[in-house]
């Protein structure tokens, strides 16, 4: 009958000659529908393209059993399945990225052969489930493979190994021993740049790892050894994190990381060690050697380091001779140097000249003489907090050659007045938590271009505040006076002030004029200290355009505070 009709057409006079003539699909044949046929998706999921299958957090306890063929993207994670079927999956040998995070998936619900038609698999999430152990095999095509956070205590041949193309492999929070990682875990995957082995039960780094690593995660172990020859290939790793381990100096030899020609970054914080390890590689930008047990530097161990950028031995044994006067100085393009939490007794002598940062809080340095600083004329940050500074063993010329000098913290100190010869580029001075008692305009002379300054917790009366005090401060934003014995708010404040911290004196009134130098005030901390119902006068905030927040909790009674008529109507007061 079809075949009729087309040649009737074809004969019909008149007739265009596209007519007749068109394909031969735009003929629906005998029952067939015009317009394609809708395209299934499981029942709650979402299918935004003909190959995604998106069924995320939908509580799911049963693997869906209407899948298209032509999915290449399932999404499973956030559900509660606890297997996945094998003649379900078999069906979808398409599949290039299956995401199971997160579901209550074990072991015994993961059959062998689970994965063995997934020919295409490239990314597979398995982290956050029940598995005791990994899947015996994984497709060839795999490039990524996350089993993070089970209970993993096991992997196999081919879990891992004969995958050309395998870049990525997360293995942390498991349960993994030596025991169970196999010698060949990664034969013939000669492309893995990242492995995250973090957080088992590893008592030694494993041998026969892949020469193609760049990132390798091994903190949060039971380490104490690196075999001799264990990081031997791995010529282009980048990043070794061995922090959390049990390393002791007997555990490592010159040899360790001296086949590292590419490693930047070396995180050997938290162990046991009593020495810098002998043999780091030249390629160094940071090394962490924070909150170990080490006692002294030998100058030899760091000599060939000249590119490294950060060096931290916070929290280690450093006392008076830790640091040799020099020991530190052929790092040339050291930028900051941590020393947080030591024993040291004075800035460390001859430091790299390009140093940027140095910290050092929590010491004991108890003087800083004219030349302690001379070696470091690029310093923009410096940080003595809490240490035992007076003020009479504070050179006059301390800070003379720090024209670089941007941030100053000398908080938790014993001073009783403030430094001199501070440098001019300051932007934050921390002086809080001392033992000042007045003010005077000469320190703070010429510092133009301060920002923050903090005098909080210390023990300053208005009256000796000296006049003039704020006039140079120009750039002033933000002032701490918090917890002092300020009876009144300070007169003259500088007229850039943005942020006023006045909390925990003894102000009992806040007068008319008290903002009028502050007009663009926009914070105001008043909490904490004597005020009324009636402290603060009517018109005290009347110039004061920008405020937005005004704080007067904790005083004996509820603060009436009345904002200028264009600042924004938000609760600004409290009761005690």
């Amino acid at each position: 009958m079809r075949l009729s009709l087309l040649l009737l057409l074809l004969l019909l006079p008149g007739l265009p000659p596209a007519l007749g003539m068109e394909d031969d699909a735009s003929f629906p044949h005998l029952g067939e529908s015009s317009q394609p046929p809708p395209r299934a998706c499981p029942p709650r999921c979402s299918c935004p393209r003909p190959d995604t299958v998106d069924c995320d957090g939908l509580d799911l306890r049963v693997f869906p059993d209407n899948i298209t063929r032509a999915a290449q993207h399932l999404s499973l994670q956030n559900n509660q399945l606890q297997e996945l079927p094998y003649n379900e999956l078999s069906r979808l040998s398409g599949l290039r990225t299956l995401n199971l995070h997160n579901n209550l998936i074990s072991s015994e619900g993961l059959p062998d052969e689970a994965f063995e038609s997934l020919t295409q698999l490239q990314h597979i999430y398995v982290a956050h489930n029940k598995l005791s152990v990994a899947p015996q095999f994984l497709p060839r095509s795999l490039r990524v493979a996350d089993l993070a956070a089970n209970e993993v205590t096991e992997i196999f041949p081919l879990t891992f190994g004969e995958k050309p193309a395998l870049r990525s492999v997360y293995l942390h929070n498991n349960q993994l021993s030596n025991a169970g990682l196999p010698p060949d875990a990664f034969r013939g995957s000669e492309a893995v740049a990242t492995l995250s082995l973090s957080s088992n039960q590893l008592s030694y780094v494993p041998p026969s790892l892949p020469p193609s690593l760049e990132r390798l995660h091994l903190q949060n172990n039971l380490i104490s050894k690196v075999p001799r020859g264990a990081l031997s290939r791995q010529t282009h790793l980048r990043e070794l994190y061995l922090q959390h381990n049990q390393l002791t100096d007997s555990g490592l030899d010159a040899t360790t990381f001296s086949k590292l020609h590419s490693l930047e970054y070396l995180d050997l914080s938290h162990n046991q060690l009593a020495e810098v390890p002998a043999g780091l590689p030249r390629t160094l930008a940071v090394l962490h050697l924070g909150r170990n047990r080490i006692r002294w530097v030998e100058a030899a161990r760091l000599g060939g380091l000249r590119g490294l950028r950060y060096l931290l031995l916070q929290h280690n044994q450093l006392g008076a001779t830790g640091l040799p006067a020099g020991a530190l100085r052929p790092l040339r393009g050291l930028h900051t140097l941590h020393l947080y939490g030591n024993r040291l007794d004075r800035v460390p002598q001859a430091l790299p000249r390009r140093l940027r940062a140095l910290v050092l809080p929590h010491n004991r340095v108890a003087t800083l003489g004219a030349r302690d600083l001379a070696s470091t004329p690029r310093l923009a940050e410096l940080n003595l907090a809490y240490n035992c500074l007076a003020s009479a063993r504070v050179h006059l010329r301390a800070f003379r050659r720090l024209r670089a000098l941007r941030s100053l913290d000398l908080a938790g100190n014993q001073l009783t007045q403030l430094p001199s010869g501070l440098p001019a580029g300051l932007h934050t001075l921390r002086l809080q938590r001392n033992q000042l008692r007045a003010l005077e305009p000469e320190p703070l002379a010429g510092l133009h271009q301060l920002q923050e300054l903090s005098l909080a917790h210390n023990r300053l009366r208005v009256g000796d505040i000296g006049p003039g005090t704020w006039h140079e401060l120009q750039a002033l934003q933000v002032l701490d006076l918090s917890h002092n014995e300020l009876s009144f708010v300070p007169p003259d404040l500088p007229e850039a002030l943005e942020e006023l911290h006045l909390q925990g004196n003894r102000i009992g009134h806040v007068g008319p004029e008290a903002f009028l130098s502050t007009p663009r005030l926009r914070a105001l901390f008043l909490r904490a200290n004597r005020l009324h119902m009636t402290s603060i006068a009517p018109e005290a905030f009347l110039g004061l355009l920008h405020l937005r927040v005004v704080d007067t909790t904790g005083n004996p009674e509820p603060v009436l505070v009345r904002l200028p008529p264009t600042a924004p109507r938000r609760p600004r007061a409290a009761g005690p």
